[in-house]
């Protein structure tokens, strides 16, 4: 499902005021060296939408579009004109809609060898999609013109040199992607080298060097991009895949030469193992080679990873670099209390440099610093020796010798901490309930129906709930039962749920862990259960669910400490 686990707490952790700026990166661009203007050139709408399970609409490809161009990258590459009917579209749609930073280019090839340049259907879609930058790949690699294409090496450098002309003579600026190139250039260097020329002759104002099967080291690529520019006149780009887990290494180490354009995807989203990942290059650029990508917009790089993630409906790498949710996350007791006093001693930068936040980890690693902080960022006050924090400590520790997780699940957090300092009243008391499960041998069909008996106060409310699966009716009737009382729950949905089993070695009689997500329309809350029983782990998860979005009670008379 998209979107982040939890968004807790609100209230920023505090941080040490004393650090002095050499501890942490400087974002101020002010300070930094002159070098040569970079150009940060974004293909998560093309090269992204390769990626297994993703599956852009048009309408999605506009606003990741208009995401990006708020962001500040130069450069977003739409599409494939010629390839889809989607992409044209997008490419009807885009020029409607005014961008305040970036262009808009559209990808496509070189002419087919059988085609006149001017009749050829690629390059007509690639000319009909009007935008004024086009990016144009060929062949560098001698094996790939020989194998792939089946014609001459002579050949294919006609292709390249017509089919640039062609379009330069109907005014379009044309970036010339060298596809295979540092492979090419290790098989065959002269050869290589030979189709540069013939872009540069043709009026290429970009050679972008693609490491399209991620398969080159970054001391090759070094070496290989330095020759490059020996021979080559106009500014160098970058195109690199992960294959080896280099391309972000690769993207650095092409710019430390001299190269000017960085190409990636969001997220590292791509065909394979995924392209360059901009959300790590343009910080390591920015902060670390003090290298201005963004500028002042780097704040909203987090924001924009979030969004393409929920685009895209994967699951969001919380472990990812600089914009993942735990990138800055603090689990152990002695980092913990470390960071508190000044975060620099285990963050390499501060996070909100590019949008993300501390977090610290609500776990059986966290001592009394740890749930301290944690009480704290709930608006609540305690006194740092006070005989509930250490009784918070325990429970906690024995709920996670159970198979209990908090770290997703703050939900169910708060309010494990609000029972042990005695600072919640229960909403609700649940009496029973009842879930069936039918399958229809004759058409394969099933459906769940479940029954929820609960006490509100003195009153008894029965309710059922019918849903695609048992824990979605068992959802339906719990909220159904309360709804009178809180006509709020109408806003509450149900977002994810993960089953994870505990104990596989007893089979099914395993204890799973059950996670759940929830949210409505300003916010979003993790839950979790746990039991030898699936449905009495997912209702704990939804009955804390419930209780977490009743919350506002308590919260209001958080004035006193306990």
């Amino acid at each position: 499902m998209p979107g982040t686990l939890f968004v807790m707490p609100t209230r920023p952790p505090a941080r040490n005021p004393q650090r002095r700026a050499a501890d942490r990166s400087d974002a101020s661009l002010a300070s930094l060296p002159k070098s040569p203007a970079l150009e940060i050139y974004d293909t998560t709408l093309r090269d992204g939408a390769q990626a297994e399970d993703v599956s852009f609409s048009v309408d999605d490809k506009i606003r990741i579009a208009q995401k990006l161009d708020d962001l500040g990258v130069h450069f977003i590459e739409g599409g494939w004109p010629g390839a889809n009917p989607k992409d044209i579209e997008f490419f009807r749609i885009i020029k409607t809609i005014p961008l305040q930073h970036a262009s808009v280019v559209a990808f496509g090839s070189t002419r087919k060898a059988s085609n006149p340049v001017d009749k050829d259907p690629t390059i007509q879609a690639l000319l009909s999609a009007d935008t004024q930058t086009i990016t144009l790949f060929g062949k560098s690699w001698t094996f790939q013109v020989t194998d792939a294409l089946g014609i001459a090496l002579g050949k294919n450098l006609e292709l390249i040199k017509d089919s640039i002309e062609h379009l330069k003579s109907k005014g379009r600026r044309v970036f010339y992607d060298a596809e295979h190139f540092f492979d090419g250039y290790k098989a065959d260097p002269d050869y290589a080298l030979k189709t540069i020329r013939a872009a540069v002759a043709a009026g290429a104002e970009r050679i972008i060097l693609c490491d399209t099967n991620g398969g080159s080291m970054p001391w090759e690529v070094g070496e290989i991009c330095r020759a490059v520019q020996a021979e080559c006149s106009i500014p160098l780009g970058i195109h690199a895949h992960n294959d080896c887990e280099m391309a972000v290494a690769n993207s650095l180490m092409a710019i430390e030469t001299g190269v000017t354009q960085v190409q990636g995807t969001i997220n590292g989203i791509g065909e394979r193992c995924g392209n360059a990942n901009l959300t790590s290059i343009v910080p390591n650029l920015q902060l670390k080679m003090k290298r201005p990508g963004l500028g002042d917009r780097l704040g909203r790089l987090k924001d924009v990873s979030g969004f393409v993630t929920e685009i895209a409906n994967l699951m969001p790498n919380k472990h990812q670099p600089y914009v993942g949710d735990a990138a800055f996350a603090h689990k152990g007791g002695v980092h913990i209390h470390a960071v508190l006093k000044n975060p620099a001693t285990y963050e390499h930068i501060d996070p909100a440099m590019v949008g993300n936040r501390q977090r610290m980890l609500v776990s059986d690693y966290a001592g009394r610093s740890g749930i301290l902080e944690k009480v704290e960022s709930y608006g609540l006050t305690i006194a740092k020796d006070h005989s509930k924090v250490a009784e918070l400590v325990e429970t906690l520790k024995e709920r996670e010798n159970q198979g209990y997780q908090f770290e997703g699940a703050e939900g169910s957090f708060e309010l494990l901490m609000r029972k042990a300092m005695g600072n919640h009243t229960p909403s609700f008391q649940l009496l029973g309930f009842r879930v069936v499960v039918e399958r229809k041998q004759d058409d394969g069909t099933s459906s769940s129906e479940a029954m929820v008996t609960v006490k509100v106060d003195e009153t008894v409310a029965h309710a059922q709930g019918t849903g695609a699966g048992p824990v979605n009716a068992l959802d339906h009737a719990l909220r159904k039962s309360l709804e009178r009382f809180y006509p709020e729950l109408r806003e509450v949905k149900l977002l994810d749920y993960k089953v994870r089993v505990l104990s596989a070695n007893r089979g099914t009689e395993s204890k799973v862990r059950v996670l759940i997500e929830s949210g409505d329309h300003k916010d979003k809350w993790g839950t979790v259960g746990v039991s030898e029983n699936i449905m009495e782990a997912s209702w704990q998860a939804l009955a804390d669910s419930i209780e977490y979005k009743l919350l506002a009670r308590d919260r209001s008379s958080d004035q006193s400490s306990p």
